[in-house]
């Protein structure tokens, strides 16, 4: 995908999520670091637009809730970027929000950090991308694009905010 694909994707989840929730009263974008967050900011600038009402975007770290930690400080320990949601999710919309989705075990545990926050009224996924070869039974409610891989191939999804381009592409393993 080049920049305009994910332009274009990133409206029509835009549009979907408006359509789904029926507007955007007690709506919360929650972005996966890192590059979700990212994402979530973008979705959140497009609803605004559409809408012209401002949604809620938080970030959250799912480091301490995964159950295979491979980046570690130098004392090896986990290494968290931490986590800020600025409003209380107990009875919002929560949209996570992802660049790909793979076996389900980042999306897992960042369900588990939002509902250490508290309980939401509901919480729906939006993925860029959905490489399929699921772990867990997690499916995204909304999907900007979806791309079958084998195993041995690496989505990587660049953005401007880090990667100063934005890209989609499939590679293998190395």
């Amino acid at each position: 995908m080049d920049e305009s694909a994910i332009r274009r994707a990133l409206t029509r989840l835009s549009h979907e999520v408006i359509e789904r929730n029926k507007g955007t009263e007690d709506l919360v974008l929650v972005g996966i670091k890192t590059r979700g967050i990212y994402l979530a900011k973008r979705i959140a600038e497009k609803i605004e637009a559409i809408e012209a009402s401002a949604v809620a975007v938080g970030e959250v770290d799912i480091t301490l809730y995964r159950d295979d930690l491979e980046e570690k400080t130098n004392d090896g320990q986990p290494q968290l970027k931490g986590s800020d949601i600025p409003v209380d999710v107990r009875d919002k919309k929560v949209i996570l929000v992802d660049d790909v989705l793979y076996t389900g075990r980042t999306v897992r545990a960042a369900i588990d950090a939002i509902m250490d926050k508290g309980r939401p009224a509901s919480i729906q996924l939006a993925v860029l991308i959905d490489r399929g070869h699921r772990e867990l039974p997690i499916r995204p409610d909304f999907v900007g694009k979806n791309v079958p891989t084998s195993k041995g191939e690496i989505v990587a999804v660049k953005l401007t905010e880090s990667d100063t381009l934005d890209e989609v592409s499939i590679r293998d393993k190395e």
